[in-house]
C-alpha cells in the first residue's frame, strides 16, 4: 500500500499583492479610492505571522487549540508567535519577492538594485536599476511591485498580444510557481530526502501556465521540480478546481501501488487570483484584511514502510457524474460509500478534514462557516444511520470535525492542510482513521452544471 511520509506548508504573506487579486483587482478599477482604504487595512508580518490560524496551518497549534482562542481571533495573537513552524513557515514579503526572482528565466521580473542592496539575501539577485524599472512600468503595461509605500520593482507582461501572457497572469503563474518550490525545499528538509531521489511530482495548483494556443498547458510540475533541484524527476499537473489535491494524492497512491514510481511528490503553490477576495467584508467591518498570504504545501507519497499512514485506494470515495448535485448526495458519496466498502460506520472515522476554510474570512462577507455546514451534514448523515442521536450532533462535530483554519485559496483548504496533524497524532496513537474530503465546483467553467467532489480515508498501519 501506498503512504504519506510527510506534508510541509508554507505561508508567504504578500500584503502588496492583495491589490492584484481578482477581487480586489476589479472592484478597485471601479471606485479608486478603495485601493487607498485597502491599504490602510493591510497587516504588518508580525501581526500575519501570530495570527491564530496561520500558526495552525504551519503546525505549531493544532486545530482544536482554535476552540480556546477567544473571537476575533485576529484580535488575540499567539505570544510569542514565530515565523517558524513544525510543518514549514512563515515568509515575509521581500523573501517572496526574491523568489519570484529566482522563478523567473526570462528576465520579467524586475527588482530595484537599491533596495535589493539594503534586503538581507538580496546581494544574490540580479537586479534592475530604477530608471529601466520605471520605464517598463510607463511603457510595457507592466505591474508595479510594491513594499509598502515604497515601489522596488515590476513584471512586464512576455508578449504584447498574447492574454495569456500579460504581467497579471504571469505574475499569478510565478507567485504558485515560487510557493510550491517553498513548499517542496520544506518537504526535502523535513525529511532529509535527496533533491535527486524524487522520481515524479504532481502539481495540484490552481493556475493556467501556457500561452494563446495552449492557455492551461502546464507543465508546472517540472518546473517547480527543476527550481528546487530535482533534476532525476518528471511530472504533471492536476486539474480539478478545488478538489485538485484530493485527486493528486489518490493518482500519486496508484501509482506507488502500481510501482510505476517510489517517491512521489505532490505540490500546491498559492494562489495570487484569490488574494484579497473576501476583502469588501472585511473593510465594512473594520477588520484587516486577512487573506494576505500565498498558502503552500507538499506531501511525499511513497511505498509502505510498515510505519506511516496509509492511504486505503480500496475505499476512494468519488461523486459520480448521475450523483446529483444535492449536498447530501455528494456526503452519501463522498463520507458513507466509502466506509460501507469497508465495514464501517462514521463513527469509526476518528477525524474527518473538509474544506477548510477560514470561517473568520468567510463570514464576514457572508459566505457562512463551511467546515461547519460540513460537518454538520456528515453528523446528519450519522444520525439519519442511527449512529448516534439527534442531541448528539455537536458533540459529533466537535470530536470529529475541527475549526477552519486555511487561507481561502481554493486548493489550499480542500482537507488536506490537516494532513501533517494527521500524521503526527497518528504517531503520537492519538488517531487512527482520518478521512479528507475535497469538492469541485466544475461549473464555474461554464462546460457543465455538475459539482465534483473526492475522498480518501488515511489509516495508521
Amino acid at each position: 500500500m501506498a503512504v504519506v511520509k510527510a506534508a510541509a506548508y508554507i505561508l508567504a504573506h504578500a500584503p502588496d499583492l492583495v491589490r492584484y487579486g481578482s477581487k480586489p483587482w476589479r472592484e478597485i478599477a471601479q471606485n479608486p479610492a478603495l485601493g487607498e482604504r485597502l491599504r490602510s487595512h493591510l497587516r504588518p508580518f508580525e501581526a500575519a505571522a501570530a495570527y491564530p490560524p496561520n500558526q495552525v496551518f504551519v503546525g505549531n497549534l493544532r486545530p482544536d487549540a482554535l476552540h480556546e482562542v477567544p473571537e476575533p481571533w485576529y484580535a488575540h495573537p499567539v505570544p510569542e508567535a514565530g515565523p517558524h513552524g513544525r510543518f514549514g513557515g512563515l515568509l515575509p514579503q521581500p523573501a517572496l519577492y526574491r523568489a519570484l526572482k529566482r522563478a523567473d528565466q526570462f528576465d520579467l521580473i524586475g527588482l530595484d538594485t537599491r533596495w535589493l542592496a539594503d534586503l538581507p539575501g538580496g546581494e544574490g539577485v540580479r537586479g534592475w536599476p530604477a530608471d529601466r524599472i520605471a520605464q517598463a512600468v510607463a511603457a510595457e503595461q507592466a505591474l508595479p511591485l510594491y513594499d509598502g509605500p515604497q515601489q522596488v520593482g515590476c513584471i512586464r507582461p512576455a508578449h504584447e498580444q498574447d492574454e495569456s501572457l500579460t504581467a497579471q497572469v504571469l505574475l499569478e503563474n510565478f507567485a504558485a510557481k515560487a510557493t510550491g518550490a517553498f513548499a517542496l525545499e520544506a518537504l526535502l528538509a523535513q525529511t532529509g530526502l535527496e533533491p535527486a531521489a524524487v522520481e515524479y511530482i504532481l502539481s495540484c495548483s490552481e493556475e493556467a501556465v501556457g500561452d494563446r494556443y495552449n492557455r492551461g498547458g502546464g507543465n508546472l510540475a517540472k518546473a517547480i521540480g527543476e527550481l528546487t533541484g530535482c533534476g532525476r524527476a518528471t511530472g504533471s499537473d492536476v486539474k480539478a478546481f478545488c478538489a485538485a489535491p484530493i485527486y493528486a494524492l489518490v493518482h500519486a497512491a496508484a501509482l506507488v501501488e502500481a510501482r510505476v514510481f517510489q517517491r512521489i511528490a505532490v505540490v500546491g503553490g498559492g494562489s495570487l487570483a484569490k488574494l484579497g477576495m473576501k476583502f469588501l467584508g472585511h473593510l465594512d467591518r473594520g477588520m484587516p484584511v486577512l487573506e494576505d498570504v500565498l498558502g503552500g504545501m507538499a506531501f511525499l507519497v511513497a511505498p509502505d514502510d510498515g510505519q506511516a499512514p496509509r492511504i486505503r485506494l480500496d475505499a476512494v470515495g468519488k461523486h459520480d457524474i448521475a450523483a446529483g448535485s444535492a449536498p447530501q448526495a455528494i456526503m452519501e458519496a463522498l463520507v458513507a460509500r466509502p466506509l460501507e466498502q469497508l465495514g464501517m460506520k462514521l463513527c469509526d472515522v476518528g477525524k474527518y478534514a473538509a474544506e477548510l476554510h477560514n470561517p473568520e474570512v468567510t463570514v464576514p462577507s457572508g459566505s457562512g462557516n463551511v467546515p461547519r455546514t460540513n460537518y454538520r451534514m456528515i453528523a446528519a448523515l450519522a444520525v439519519l444511520r442511527r449512529e448516534i442521536g439527534p442531541r448528539d450532533m455537536e458533540d459529533f462535530i466537535r470530536a470529529r470535525g475541527m475549526p477552519g483554519y486555511a487561507p481561502t485559496q481554493g486548493h489550499i483548504p480542500a482537507g488536506v492542510p490537516f494532513v501533517g496533524h494527521a500524521l503526527a497524532m497518528m504517531a503520537a496513537g492519538e488517531l487512527d482513521r482520518a478521512m479528507f474530503i475535497a469538492k469541485g465546483s466544475l461549473f464555474l467553467g461554464r462546460m457543465t452544471q455538475l459539482s465534483d467532489g473526492l475522498s480518501f480515508l488515511l489509516e495508521r498501519p
